[in-house]
């Protein structure tokens, strides 16, 4: 199953990208070539299943490592309220659907909720590889997947109950209020455990396991947390996998370990999120396009285009930017893991009929499918959040830096924040574009006027005046990245110094041969120091 999924959502991926769309396109394409409804080799379903359950498992935990209780709350005024009107309107329009189909109301509701909650691997994707996950848009459309991901978790408990309640009159009340209790208190103590024992135990761990000095176990520490307390937290509190990841990596953020977790949980990550969506594509069948059309279109258009507005207009009730509205609106437009898990369950009680379940795998699909154009029609480059110094509202487009003969660090981590301090004390002046808040926020502190967003993004690198700048500082690890900074720095100003840092011998040959000036290799620096003391001696 891995080998098939994996290759096949290579060369499929590869393909998608050679005619220009997104390569998750060739991802779901490997699952339908494999999947039952296609001649040829025939995966398991229900091992592929749980594999991009662990996907979903680690891609929540890398959330949750760039995403605090303080940003939780932040934004707990708009997500709240705007995660339970979503879900509420959205599911009347899928029971409207369902009515006119000739269904029940039951059958109709549990179907509309499937169509109200969105793909968490899809959205947190979408913002990663846009760059606003560690935005204010990013902070909202994260904290609106854990109200959702509660509220979903209430709804799976209840369901089977509901329905008992609403089709046999001999089942009482209390017995649906009992079920919402228990669900609450074990919630509340799901989320109590791990704010006040997992704030303590689990940084401790990690620190306890770096001074070990073994990279293995503080690898096999980090993807131990994150699949165990997920299981834990599904196990024994009843609450889904991917919130159980998120607290999780929301809890180890407190150890300034985190950083180096986020590493060690990319690799394993990036492979599992494929995984999920070849797991999708095997469940589609494509006899629903010819077997209903007509209700095939109304559901794409209820979960990309009214869940999509919806939400929009959610936003902006709440008087967030346009920007924001619209980032927040094109995540929301498609729906994913929970649908499928509500609609089996709806299934396996008798409640809707088969039907539903095709046109949920058929909307799921073509959404995903539609999702990155819906991300370009609406957030296009993306749109990045720039600010100046004393800025407080988010603008459509960075405003230009009106400095000149300065230094622009790209990125503000460990590296750039060294560099950055350095330039302080001397007295240089900066401009500084970077992703995360927290690295801006030093930034400021060290007198640097910042830019949030990519920089690989020409509006906002044009916006840092590279023109008229001295030198330019590419501090971010990633060598793709830095060569797409690299070619346009060195496109816009043929004269510019440009310093680059590299991890391997190929990134520094591929930064030289963009226009790098200098590139240093980490390891490389750190051997000729060692020499030199050695000489000294």
């Amino acid at each position: 199953m891995i080998a098939a999924g994996l290759m096949l959502a290579y060369v499929f991926g590869l393909l998608a990208h050679r005619v220009r769309v997104q390569p998750l396109v060739g991802y779901l394409v490997a699952g339908i070539v494999v999947g039952p409804f296609t001649p040829g080799f025939i995966a398991d379903a229900a091992l592929a299943a749980e594999l991009a359950e662990i996907g979903v498992i680690l891609l929540m935990f890398g959330v949750g490592l760039h995403f605090s209780l303080k940003d939780l709350m932040s934004v707990a005024r708009i997500v709240v309220p705007g995660a339970l009107l979503q879900i509420a309107i959205a599911t009347l329009f899928g029971a409207g659907l369902g009515r006119l189909l000739g269904w029940t109301w039951q059958a109709g509701l549990v179907f509309g909720l499937a169509l109200s909650v969105a793909s968490t691997v899809v959205m947190v994707r979408a913002f990663q590889d846009r760059r606003l996950l560690d935005t204010e848009r990013g902070r909202i459309a994260v904290g609106w997947l854990v109200v959702e991901d509660l509220i979903m978790v209430l709804a799976l408990v209840l369901l089977p109950t509901a329905v008992m309640v609403a089709s046999n009159d001999d089942v009482p009340l209390s017995r649906m209020i009992f079920q919402l209790f228990v669900t609450l208190v074990k919630v509340t103590i799901f989320v109590t455990v791990m704010l006040v024992v997992g704030r303590r135990v689990i940084p401790w761990l990690m620190h306890y396991t770096a001074h070990t000095g073994s990279r293995e176990l503080f690898r096999l520490a980090v993807y131990a947390i994150a699949i165990g307390v997920a299981f834990g937290a599904a196990k024994l509190f009843g609450v889904s996998f991917a919130l159980g990841a998120f607290f999780a990596g929301m809890v180890m953020r407190e150890s300034n370990l985190s950083q180096q977790a986020t590493e060690e949980a990319l690799p394993l990550r990036d492979a599992f999120a494929v995984l999920f969506f070849v797991s999708v594509g095997m469940l589609f069948n494509p006899h629903v396009f010819v077997e209903a059309p007509l209700a095939l279109a109304a559901t794409v258009a209820i979960i990309v285009v009214g869940k999509a507005a919806l939400s929009w207009a959610i936003v902006r009730m709440f008087r967030q930017s346009n920007s924001t509205a619209l980032a927040v609106a094109a995540g929301r437009g498609q729906i994913g893991e929970f649908s499928f898990i509500l609609i089996g369950l709806g299934i396996s009680i008798e409640v809707i009929p088969p039907l539903a379940r095709d046109l949920i795998l058929g909307g799921a699909i073509i959404s995903i499918v539609l999702n990155p154009l819906l991300f370009g029609l609406l957030v296009r480059r993306p749109h990045p959040e720039a600010h100046i110094p004393d800025a407080t509202e988010p603008a459509e487009v960075p405003i230009p830096t009106t400095q000149s003969d300065h230094d622009v660090l790209v990125g503000y981590g460990r590296v750039g924040s060294l560099v950055g301090a350095a330039l302080a004390r001397s007295g240089g002046r900066m401009v500084v574009i970077e992703t995360s808040e927290d690295s801006l926020e030093r930034a400021r502190r060290d007198g640097a006027e910042v830019f949030i967003g990519n920089a690989a993004d020409p509006d906002i690198l044009a916006a840092a005046n590279l023109k008229q700048a001295r030198r330019l500082f590419v501090t971010i690890p990633e060598a793709f990245e830095a060569g797409q900074v690299v070619q346009q720095a060195r496109k816009t100003n043929p004269a510019i110094e440009i310093l680059a840092r590299a991890h391997s011998d190929a990134a520094v040959e591929h930064l030289h041969g963009l226009g790098a000036s200098l590139v240093v290799l980490g390891e490389r620096e750190i051997a000729e120091r060692m020499l030199e003391r050695a000489a000294e001696s």
